[in-house]
């Protein structure tokens, strides 16, 4: 078993360069099912996701060859088989993607459900809404979702509620679509537009990308080759951010869109400390005093995520007076709280809303992280804390942040993975 431990009171200061989004690739790989040939895909992040990811591809008849660290060829013109197992997709959240891909491609797919962190109910009723307009017929048994259609049909798709998969697996479906599809009430997250933006690369005809109407023209098939570089991660961007507020630091993040990261900006200057847009793709973050209290509610996109709640939930720990957080989002997001808690940190949750009353300082101790963000969270706590900090799940840390020790370690940080009997 590994574990991360840290020995704390750092002040985080230097450069660090951000890989490319885990959300967008994980929607970006299950789309080349589409391409009946091959692309490369640059910028791809070395997390065990995708690894999961690649492995179910393989299962499918996809070619995959590793160009380099972040680079991947896909061949995918020898799919030879539409269903993926249980046993695979169960270890991996965005894997609901293949049936939107599959059906669009072969119409017929045969997909497990997905698995990934247990942060409360993660229904398909509006995927399946989606496949259905479509013209597809939708089964649910046995831990399955099968989903068929002699021909999809291009029509009208209303979302009851804005869901980042239910968008993703629409527009999947509907790209070789007969006609033209609308999907209403769309999300909007930068990943959904890199994914618009891959798939008209290759030939599709996808506009209203980032805004709540998404138009897609069917088209008969797609480009048989390209390449794609993927878009920079807003989420670990942000994680540095607060690591350098937490932490009265100065960090300098190298490959991000400002854009995509207005929400947290805003936040970090209401705290007290100081956010510098370098221009191009860098901002740099710094604060030499203790954080003021705020208040935030998560949103979906361009309101504040939901995937750095827990990463200011350290920085609301050990700020000035009491912070609240209302959770709009995820049901089990304050899991974390407990940990925080066992560090000398002073929150209540209660339901949805977390309240957090800043303290002195935190203590090191054994914690536990309960799923992707909040890992990265309590390793900003350790390296905040006084004394050694052990950290341990870090299976669920690796699959969203690209060599996330070493990157803190350049920065100042004293941390080290461990393997443990």
């Amino acid at each position: 078993m590994e574990k991360i431990v840290i020995e704390g009171k750092s002040k985080l200061k230097g450069e660090v360069t951000i890989s490319g989004a885990k959300n967008a690739a994980v929607a970006i790989l299950p789309a080349t099912v589409l391409i009946n040939g091959v692309c490369t895909i640059d910028n791809i992040p070395n997390i065990s996701d995708i690894e999961m990811c690649c492995k179910i591809l393989e299962t499918l008849g996809v070619k995959i060859r590793k160009i380099s660290e972040n680079t991947l060829e896909i061949d995918s013109r020898n799919i030879n088989c539409i269903e993926a197992s249980l046993e695979l997709t169960s270890k991996f959240r965005a894997s609901y993607y293949l049936t939107g891909a599959l059906l669009g491609r072969c119409h017929h797919a045969i997909v497990g459900m997905p698995g990934g962190c247990k942060l409360g109910a993660r229904p398909m009723d509006q995927h399946i809404k989606a496949f259905e307009a479509l013209g597809a017929t939708v089964e649910t048994e046995q831990g399955k979702i099968e989903v068929k259609a002699k021909k999809l049909k291009g029509t009208s798709i209303y979302l009851d509620i804005v869901s980042v998969g239910a968008t993703i697996n629409a527009m999947l479906a509907a790209v070789l679509a007969d006609g033209v599809s609308t999907i209403e009430n769309a999300a909007k997250e930068p990943h959904i537009v890199d994914l618009a933006n891959f798939l008209n690369k290759m030939g599709a005809k996808i506009t209203g990308a980032g805004t709540d109407r998404i138009r897609i023209q069917g088209v008969e098939e797609l480009k048989k080759d390209g390449t794609y570089s993927v878009v920079p991660d807003q989420i670990e961007a942000g994680t540095f951010m607060l690591a350098a507020v937490a932490t009265r630091g100065d960090i300098t993040i190298k490959n991000c869109i400002t854009k995509h990261l207005e929400s947290i900006t805003a936040k970090i200057i209401e705290m007290g400390a100081n956010v510098e847009d370098l221009g191009g793709d860098a901002i740099r973050v710094s604060c030499n005093k203790r954080p003021s209290k705020i208040n935030i509610k998560t949103l979906p996109y361009p309101g504040f995520p939901t995937d750095l709640q827990p990463q200011m939930g350290v920085v609301m720990s050990i700020a000035q007076g009491t912070s609240v957080i209302t959770e709009s989002i995820w049901d089990s997001r304050f899991q974390y709280t407990e940990e925080l808690n066992r560090m000398g940190a002073k929150i209540t949750a209660q339901g949805k809303v977390a309240f957090f009353e800043g303290v002195d300082k935190l203590i090191g101790a054994p914690v536990y992280a309960t799923d992707l963000r909040a890992g990265a969270a309590l390793i900003i706590a350790g390296i905040v804390a006084e004394g050694e900090t052990q950290v341990y799940n870090v299976e669920h840390i690796d699959r969203g942040y690209e060599h996330i020790e070493e990157k803190f370690r350049k920065l100042g940080a004293k941390i080290k993975r461990v393997q443990e009997e």
